[in-house]
């Protein structure tokens, strides 16, 4: 990685006076020579890699749907992921697409928001993202054992399990450091073996369906809280891919059709199996937990369509934890690729990975493996929404005080439609964030505390020189008016 050293109170300074600039470009980052190959020398992702990271970055398969239907009956959970994929998985998918193609650049949302609102707040931003992103990673060897623990009873607790998540933490970490091409093509192999078997069991339910079943319903017997936060876990994250923007290849093309090919293939992933299983069989609420699609199978199918759920639901957690960790640690890098984070966090192995955000991410998981899995749904859910605020103001602002600046795909509505189309989401958001327990908003509350000590405490400790920031030399100086107006060229989101 090319440093300039600069000051990182000069470098975050960028950011805070951007609006007295002229419009950017990114040709330093962008331009045709780098298409296909960083400037590490590592091969830039591709569009199929790329569907299957954004696919594990929000769903990696209906594993863990159940919880909805457990909350509020079959008709609640379908409608549910009908709706919100409609009032939030889209537009976010819209926004990431518009500002990930502004930025292309690893960092993502910590420099949508920085460039909006300034460095303190968009540092807030990394911070909140960062830890909800490795709250939820801390969620999948909790899945993943809670699917294997019916055939193998010793990973239901105690000191296996415990050595158990450190075991495949390490194993799938390694995954992460050896680079993310092997990570997306992984992802690719995964996706498809995890999503085949509900395909097969989806056709094998098809005699057995009985359409009654799907209008079950008691308003009077909802878990509003469970419910919500199933469906917002499930269908959130579309934003996470922008941390990893500078590693793929032609994102101004790329990245907005990956996530519209990635958005079909998560809705339908969900709905598909939810619409087959629960008018197939009598729906018990209670029996519909974590791990339930492996009881459904070895109703509907067996024994072996029962193993082959397993299996998928192991490697499909497997997928999740690998695409979820390079976001986490990508993040780190772009961070500190901007000055932002001490320069050792722009520290590449090898593989051209970012090694300490990698080990940083993994330490964080093992901390947080100890939490249930709906206590880990509602902490990432509530500092993720917190992130998601900052996100939308960022991207009303941009679009008002820097419109012609080149968005090689944007949002077909102007501002005030773009304020409408955020409207729907940010209810969401605030209801999700009222129905949290006091203990999980105290936690959340609490955390994003810390992170309003650490940005100034990094400031002093680089002023006082006890750590050293450098910004990357190829990214474009945001303050450069010989940047000139870039012409606003877009192109449509094509499914």
């Amino acid at each position: 990685m090319i440093l300039r050293s600069t000051a990182v109170t000069r470098a975050n300074s960028a950011f805070l006076h951007m609006e007295d600039r002229v419009d950017f470009k990114y040709d330093g980052v962008n331009n045709e020579s780098k298409e296909r190959k960083g400037g590490h020398g590592i091969p830039k992702v591709s569009m199929v890699p790329l569907v299957f990271l954004i696919f594990y970055e929000v769903s990696g398969g209906p594993f863990g749907i159940e919880d909805s239907v457990k909350a509020a009956g079959p008709l609640l959970a379908i409608v549910g992921f009908l709706l919100f994929a409609l009032i939030w998985s889209i537009p976010e998918a819209l926004i990431t697409a518009e500002m990930g193609t502004m930025f292309p650049e690893n960092g993502g949302y910590v420099v949508w928001v920085s460039s909006a609102l300034g460095p303190f707040w968009g540092f807030q931003q990394g911070w909140a993202k960062w830890l909800s992103g490795v709250i939820d990673n801390a969620l999948y060897p909790v899945l993943f054992l809670d699917y294997v623990k019916s055939s193998i009873p010793a990973l239901g607790g105690g000191l296996p399990r415990t050595f158990a998540v450190l075991i495949l933490t390490v194993a799938l970490t390694y995954m992460n450091y050896r680079g993310l091409t092997i990570v997306g093509w992984v992802a690719v192999f995964l996706g498809v073996f995890s999503l085949l078997p509900f395909f097969v069991m989806g056709l094998i339910a098809i005699p057995h369906i009985e359409p009654s079943r799907w209008f079950e319903m008691d308003l009077d017997n909802v878990n509003w809280g469970l419910y919500l936060n199933t469906l917002f876990w499930n269908l959130n994250y579309w934003d996470s891919i922008s941390t990893l923007a500078g590693e793929v290849e032609n994102p101004k093309r790329t990245l907005p059709r990956a996530l519209s090919y990635a958005l079909v293939l998560v809705v339908g992933g969900y709905l598909y199996p939810l619409i087959t299983c629960t008018a197939a069989l009598p729906v018990v609420r209670e029996s519909w937990t974590d791990g339930y699609f492996s009881d459904i199978a070895k109703i509907l199918g067996g024994f072996w369509l029962h193993s082959w759920i397993q299996a998928a639901a192991a490697l499909s957690n497997m997928g999740n934890f690998v695409t979820e960790m390079s976001s986490d640690s990508y993040q780190l890098l772009g961070m500190a690729e901007r000055g932002m984070l001490p320069e050792f966090f722009g520290k590449r192995s090898r593989y051209g990975t970012p090694l300490i955000g990698i080990l940083f991410s993994a330490f964080g998981v093992v901390l947080l493996s100890w939490m249930s899995f709906q206590e880990i749904i509602a902490a990432e859910n509530y500092l993720y929404c917190f992130g998601m605020i900052l996100e939308f103001i960022a991207f009303i602002k941009l679009r008002m005080t820097h419109p012609s600046t080149s968005r090689p795909f944007r949002i077909p509505l102007g501002t005030v439609g773009s304020v409408l189309m955020i409207i729907p989401p940010t209810i969401l958001i605030v209801v999700v964030m009222v129905l949290a327990s006091f203990k999980v908003m105290a936690v959340s509350i609490l955390a994003v505390l810390v992170g309003f000590a650490l940005q100034p405490a990094l400031v002093y400790m680089e002023k006082k020189r006890w750590l050293r920031f450098s910004v990357r030399e190829d990214l474009p100086d945001l303050l450069d008016p010989s940047a000139g107006a870039a012409e606003d060229e877009t192109t449509p989101l094509v499914v």
